[in-house]
C-alpha cells in the first residue's frame, strides 16, 4: 500500500479545518436585539442640557462618570426607564454633528460579537465591560454611524438603579425611537435589516416626491430607529433636527400643558406648538442647548388608521467634489 506524504496529510487536515471553520461561522445565529438602550449626544453646555432633561422634561440623572483625574464630567446618564437612557457628553470639538452614537440592547453581547464577526463586521477581539459594569462595544455601520451593543449585567450601575430614579415628573416613560442621519439608505438597509435583523415598517415623505425617512423596528421588540435621509450638505440646524430621540406619550396635549408650567432653560429654542405630523400622529418638539431635537409624540394616529408607506424614491446624499 502506497504511503501518503506527510505534507499531503497536513494539507488535507488544513482543508478540513478551514471547511469546518467556515461551516461553523455560517451556523452562528444572531442573539436577540430587544430594544433601544440609549442615545448619546455631545453638548457645548452640560449644565443647560442637564437642566433641560431634568427640570424641563422631568427626568432624573441616575448616575454619572468623571474623567480619570476626577475633576471633570465624562458623561451623565439621564434615565428614561429601567432599560433606556440618554447619555450626555461634553463636546470634544466645537460645532459639527452632536450625535455621538446610539445603542441597542442584546441578551448576549459575546454571542453578538461572534455573530457580527462571522458577517465580516469589525468588532473587538473580546467583549469588554464598560465603566458602568455592562458588557458593551461599538460597531460602525456602512454610513459611519456608531451603533453600540450593550448587555445589561446584574452588578452594573444600571442594575443598581432598577426601580429607582424614575420620578412622576417624567414627561414620558418610553423612548420609542432614535433618529439619525443616513446619506445612503441602501447601505443602511443592508446592515440593519440584512445583518442585524431589523424589519422595515414605514417610509415617510415630506413633499411626496422623495422618501425622507424610513422606520426600522428592532427584531425582538417594539422600539425602532428612524433613518433620516438627505441629499444636500446638512447645516448645524438640520443635523440637530434629523438626529433626535422620540418620547412616546398617550396624550401630547397633556404633555404640552405640563411643559407650559415649567421653565425652559435660558437661550433654548421654544417648544413647538402641537401639530399632526405626516404620519398622522400628534406631536410637539423640544430642543436642547445645541438644537438637538426631542420629539414628544403619541403612539397612535389621530383616527386610529395606519398611514400608507410612501413608494417615492428615497433621497440620497452625493458629496460634491471640487
Amino acid at each position: 500500500m502506497k504511503k501518503i506524504s506527510p505534507i499531503l496529510i497536513i494539507l488535507i487536515l488544513s482543508a478540513c479545518f478551514i471547511t469546518t471553520s467556515l461551516q461553523a461561522k455560517k451556523g452562528i445565529k444572531r442573539p436577540p436585539i430587544t430594544g433601544i438602550a440609549h442615545a448619546a449626544f455631545f453638548t457645548k453646555d452640560v449644565e443647560s442640557t442637564r437642566q433641560f432633561y431634568k427640570e424641563y422634561l422631568g427626568f432624573a440623572e441616575a448616575f454619572s462618570l468623571m474623567t480619570p483625574n476626577g475633576k471633570e464630567l465624562a458623561l451623565a446618564f439621564i434615565k428614561i426607564n429601567d432599560r433606556q437612557f440618554v447619555e450626555i457628553f461634553p463636546e470634544r470639538k466645537q460645532g459639527g454633528n452632536r450625535m455621538y452614537h446610539f445603542s441597542v440592547e442584546t441578551s448576549d453581547a459575546e454571542a453578538m460579537r461572534k455573530y457580527l464577526a462571522s458577517k465580516g463586521i469589525k468588532v473587538p477581539e473580546t467583549t469588554p465591560k464598560g465603566r458602568t459594569g455592562n458588557s458593551n462595544y461599538f460597531v460602525t455601520d456602512p454610513n459611519g454611524t456608531i451603533c453600540e451593543m450593550v448587555q445589561y449585567e446584574p452588578n452594573s450601575m444600571s442594575a443598581k438603579s432598577l426601580g429607582k430614579d424614575m420620578p412622576d415628573t417624567r414627561i414620558a416613560t418610553r423612548m420609542s425611537h432614535v433618529g439619525f442621519m443616513v446619506p445612503d439608505l441602501e447601505k443602511a438597509i443592508a446592515f440593519y435589516c440584512g445583518i442585524l435583523g431589523f424589519k422595515e415598517t414605514w417610509r415617510g415623505s415630506r413633499d411626496g416626491k422623495n422618501v425622507t425617512w424610513v422606520n426600522l423596528k428592532v427584531p425582538d421588540g417594539n422600539d425602532y430607529i428612524e433613518l433620516m435621509l438627505y441629499d444636500k450638505e446638512p447645516t448645524a440646524n438640520s443635523m440637530g433636527t434629523m438626529n433626535h430621540i422620540c418620547l412616546e406619550v398617550n396624550d401630547v396635549a397633556v404633555s404640552e400643558a405640563t411643559l407650559a408650567t415649567r421653565k425652559l432653560p435660558e437661550g433654548l429654542k421654544p417648544t413647538t406648538a402641537l401639530k399632526t405630523g405626516i404620519n398622522r400622529k400628534r406631536q410637539i418638539n423640544c430642543y436642547d442647548a445645541d438644537g438637538t431635537r426631542v420629539e414628544i409624540m403619541e403612539a397612535k394616529t389621530v383616527d386610529g388608521k395606519k398611514v400608507p408607506s410612501s413608494d417615492a424614491p428615497p433621497l440620497k446624499y452625493v458629496a460634491v467634489t471640487n
